[in-house]
């Protein structure tokens, strides 16, 4: 530190000290954690969802008759919330004033996008074919669009519209081994009716959550899985009446740890942060990535032989996606 002395004939002399000498240099700058990356990696966090998404669909068919539809939903989202509220307490209590004014938008989340959508595609899986519901998964997309039509007059792009066709060829490709024909010999079961109401309410909840007020996503998440496990309580009862109750054993108890933290806790979370970082339109098309997934666990888990279908469907899956999803395919977002 330097000190300036004043001498008796009126002159100023500075005097210096080492550290005056010293260089102050800036620390390094700490590089972004992986979570922090992930946070801004919209089309791997999509990715990541399918994919988890794609394993609810197989497990849900393989513990069918095993586990009640119902059930299963109302501890998948017990179970995440009991997961997320110790995380989200802090966050909760900041952003409820938000989130006060916006209960009905918050309870219409509830009800579509957790409660309503996965009892549907619980209950729909008990009935059909994984084929079936491959197939009709396929048309997320087309429910999401429409809603955000509807609802808020968001129009699909030219590039957005013949991304998901391209996809949905796709999707079709793969599902049907390459023999397109085949679609005609499908039978429609009250299963596939169930499994796409199931798609048709998670297609409204998508539309709504560009309208979400702008909280922590562990908020929402938290009262989005609380109130949707509050909601399913008079299925379960109706369901434990009716002579099905929960057999607790290994099967049970491995397939709820699962589906609560890969297809509902991280998958919720990673949808809900794509939608906010690309909007509704162009994150739908990744719908079309679970039954890739799916016949891909096929390969690696089932022993099912790659074909050359399934590459053709790949390509064409991944090039609407890459098509829908650039940023200059976008429509007006809401507002």
């Amino acid at each position: 530190m330097a000190v300036v002395n004043t001498g008796n004939n009126g002159t100023t002399e500075r005097v210096l000290f080492p550290e005056d000498f010293m260089t102050v240099i800036d620390p390094p700058l700490r590089k972004p954690s992986f979570i922090t990356w992930l946070a801004d990696q919209p089309y791997v966090l999509l990715s990541l969802m399918a994919l988890f998404w794609a394993a609810n669909i197989v497990l849900g068919r393989y513990v069918a008759g095993h586990v009640p539809p119902f059930t299963l939903t109302f501890l998948r989202w017990a179970g995440t919330f009991l997961v997320v509220a110790p995380f989200a307490w802090p966050h909760l209590q900041r952003d409820w004033p938000a989130m006060r004014r916006h209960i009905p938008l918050l309870l219409a989340l509830a009800l579509t996008g957790f409660a309503l959508n996965n009892a549907l595609s619980y209950w729909g899986l008990q009935h059909t074919q994984a084929l079936n519901a491959l197939l009709i998964q396929s048309s997320g997309p087309l429910f999401v669009a429409l809603w955000a039509l509807v609802l808020f007059g968001v129009r699909l792009s030219w590039m957005q519209a013949i991304g998901i066709l391209v996809s949905l060829l796709g999707v079709l490709v793969i599902v049907l081994r390459g023999n397109l024909s085949a679609l005609a010999d499908i039978q429609v079961n009250s299963g596939d009716i169930s499994f796409a109401g199931a798609l048709f309410v998670f297609g409204l909840y998508s539309a709504l959550m560009a309208k979400r007020p702008k909280i922590n996503p562990l908020s929402l998440i938290a009262f989005t899985t609380g109130t949707g496990a509050l909601m399913l309580l008079p299925l379960v009862g109706w369901e434990v009446s009716a002579g099905n109750p929960l057999i607790i054993d290994t099967l049970t108890i491995a397939t709820v740890v699962f589906v609560v933290i890969f297809p509902s806790t991280l998958a919720y979370i990673f949808f809900n942060r794509g939608i906010e970082l690309i909007g509704p339109n162009r994150a739908a098309p990744f719908f079309h990535l679970v039954p890739v997934f799916g016949s891909v666990m096929a390969i690696l888990l089932l022993g099912e032989k790659p074909e050359l279908f399934h590459l053709t469907g790949y390509v064409l899956v991944l090039a609407g996606i890459f098509a829908a999803s650039r940023r200059g395919s976008a429509g007006k977002r809401p507002s």
